[in-house]
């Protein structure tokens, strides 16, 4: 059944009635957090994601750190709204999504942020997030929506940031193992003295894998040296180093994954990835004066990935080799003075640059040998985007966000293979205006509603006028909307209830195995769903959380070449997303947690023709046990009823048919802890 945008009146609609009411004392926002969540002094000088006034949620290191993962993308399933796609191939491990964009990489519809440093590749994947392990996460926060001006490349559906620890003289060893023959060390430690202070971290993982053929070895280092300025300014430095083996277990039909999902075909026997990454950083933040704050980093990104993949067996093995660089600055301006008649305003302007350089090489191979060549590119993107964004509070209960984006896009393309050469497709000025609202009638209540727009190009060559092309192409144009209210009647409970919508123009996807790169539209495209998030504290000794999400997705106009996909859904968007946990502290000593993760069936290809595949529901435990003040051991049980799960996706080109990748069964880890 077709459905109708509905964009601006139900934010000005609220708009008006909040301006009828009479105000009351409360607290404007639409934030919830699970676990401690600090407030760095950067975030009390500039506008923080507070402001944002979105489903914005937040995760403490005291949830996330012993957390029994592998990648850090999976903490992640902490966040409600947020769905996984566990791909389970060697270096390429999986990412999230949300709003419904799924992982597929077709469309990376999330900005990555580490430290406030842009964190996609070219492609808008999130290789970057492995360099971060959980002991070295301060939190992590998501917001939802197309209302955020701070960013615009990748900002399709939201963003989601890592924020690591800064600062003190804690230190901690975590040592890991467990099942698979998984073997980890995590070590942090901060140094602190008078103004100076000094964070290092260190990592160290091995496994074997589930499944056969699927060892993997990865190694981490982090460097943070900051200086905090009697007279109101910060600076540092921030450095990290990665390194990655892996070997690739492939894909299976899907009798054999049922029948041993263990199991890794023979073709497989020689794919595998090396990953290598480096990120550098400068930060500056200073208090220009008393209600002036100015925010800057400049950043270096490298990443170099060479991957061997054979999909199926009739396929040729491919070796893929990319070779990124990426060179940006981010600047911010806020001010924050006292308005006679206002109960608080604040104005911030912002700019931000970035150049990518980009090798995109592919050959054709036989056991890693190299047969032909069939890609060779170099390319460079260079985005720069300026924003202004207004907090105005008539009142302590109501808060105003007017905002305004421009984004433009360079680069030019060459391929080595043909001599072909091409400019970037002229995008011009890319617009996009923003407007968020929060009204809190009540201390117990805040119903908040936003309206935006953000922006999607293509990625690889499909980012630039080829010779194919008759015209430049146009941005995809995303405009969302979102209302919703977060509630805190009593101590013991908090939550949120969200609705939302987003609609898309001529949405393109990358081509995954297309030799060129090229991308493809989709057409038109409406995304709309809901959230509910609750948060329940029964007494000082137990926490429990609970978030459902209901997401669809409709091709509302499809691509000509397509016509069978019209009012179908999109691929690998489940219709449910639900997770239920609880931690209790049995004692003085002891803390017990159980938690479930899961999502519904979602369709493989656009057409909707090849059936419905990668439900799941997933129960694990844990138990912490502090020996002393200082050391701790705990053992985790993942997948406690040994569920069989998947990743499956339709190959069109080789196989003809869905392709399986079974996820891990039942895991036992113990883990100690060391504080120093």
């Amino acid at each position: 059944m077709p459905f109708t945008l509905r964009p601006l009146p139900l934010c000005i609609q609220l708009a008006i009635l909040a301006l009828g009411w009479q105000a009351l004392p409360a607290l404007a926002d639409s934030t919830l957090a699970l676990g401690s969540v600090t407030v760095t002094p950067e975030q009390q000088g500039k506008l923080s994601s507070h402001n944002i006034l979105s489903s914005v949620d937040y995760v403490g290191s005291d949830v996330l750190e012993k957390q029994p993962v592998q990648y850090s993308w999976e903490l992640f399933q902490r966040v409600p709204g947020v769905m996984l796609t566990q791909f389970n191939q060697g270096t390429t491990s999986g990412k999230l999504s949300f709003r419904g964009f799924n992982g597929e990489g077709e469309v990376n519809a999330v900005k990555l942020l580490i430290d406030g440093i842009p964190s996609n590749t070219n492609d808008g994947n999130m290789p970057f997030i492995d360099m971060v392990y959980p002991l070295d996460i301060e939190d992590i926060e998501v917001v939802r929506g197309t209302n955020d001006p701070r960013y615009g490349l990748h900002n399709i559906a939201g963003n989601a940031s890592i924020n690591t620890l800064q600062g003190g003289n804690d230190g901690k060893l975590r040592l890991r193992t467990g099942s698979f023959d998984t073997q980890e060390l995590q070590l942090v430690k901060g140094i602190e003295t008078g103004n100076w202070s000094q964070n290092y971290f260190v990592a160290y993982q091995k496994s074997g894998g589930y499944r056969d053929h699927a060892d993997t070895e990865r190694q981490s280092f982090a460097g943070k040296w900051l200086y905090s300025a009697d007279a109101g300014w910060r600076a540092g430095l921030i450095a990290r180093h990665y390194e990655a083996d892996a070997l690739e277990a492939g894909y299976l039909t899907r009798a054999d994954a049922r029948d041993d999902p263990r199991q890794s075909y023979a073709n497989n026997a020689f794919d595998e990835g090396e990953r290598s990454m480096d990120q550098l950083s400068l930060h500056l933040d200073t208090d220009v004066a008393e209600d002036l704050a100015w925010s800057n980093k400049v950043y270096y990104n490298r990443f170099e990935d060479r991957r061997w993949t054979k999909y199926w067996i009739t396929s040729a093995q491919q070796e893929r080799f990319n070779d990124e660089d990426q060179y940006g600055a981010i600047s911010s301006l806020t001010w924050r003075p006292e308005v006679q008649g206002l109960y608080d305003f604040a104005l911030e302007g912002g700019a931000d640059i970035q150049r990518q350089e980009v090798v995109s090489e592919r050959y054709r191979t036989l056991n890693r040998v190299r047969a032909a060549q069939t890609r060779d590119q170099v390319f460079d993107l260079i985005t720069t985007g300026v924003y202004l964004q207004t907090v105005i509070q008539p009142w302590e209960s109501l808060k105003l966000i007017p905002a305004y984006r421009v984004d433009r896009v360079e680069g030019d393309y060459r391929n080595a293979l043909s001599g072909e050469r091409a400019s970037v497709n002229d995008y011009g000025n890319i617009k996009q205006p923003k407007f968020s609202l929060v009204y809190s009638p009540w201390k117990q209540a805040s119903f908040y509603a936003n309206w935006g727009r953000t922006f999607q190009i293509g990625v690889g060559s499909g980012a630039y006028r080829l010779a194919s092309q008759s015209d430049d192409l146009k941005p995809s144009i995303n405009e969302g909307w979102e209302t919703g209210i977060k509630f805190n009647p009593a101590t013991w409970l908090d939550g949120r209830v969200a609705y939302w919508e987003q609609h898309a123009t001529d949405e393109v996807q990358r081509k995954l195995n297309d030799p060129v790169g090229d991308s493809e539209n989709v057409g038109e495209t409406l995304r709309r769903g809901y959230d509910i998030q609750l948060n329940l504290y029964p007494n000082d000794l137990a926490r429990v959380w609970l978030s459902y999400s209901r997401q669809f997705s409709e091709i509302l106009e499809p691509n000509p070449n397509l016509p069978s996909s019209k009012g179908k859904e999109i691929d690998h968007v489940p219709h449910h997303l639900y997770a239920l946990g609880a931690d209790y502290q049995a004692g003085d000593k002891l803390k017990l947690s159980a938690w479930v993760n899961g999502q519904s069936d979602y369709y493989l290809e656009r057409t909707n023709a090849r059936g419905q595949y990668g439900g799941y529901t997933l129960l694990n435990l844990g138990a912490e046990y502090r020996l002393s003040e200082t050391v701790s051991v705990d053992m985790q049980l993942k997948n406690v009823t040994n569920r069989y799960y998947e990743y499956v996706w339709y190959d069109p080109d080789g196989a003809l048919d869905s392709l399986h990748a079974p996820g891990d069964g039942r895991a036992l880890y113990a883990g100690l802890t060391l504080d120093f």
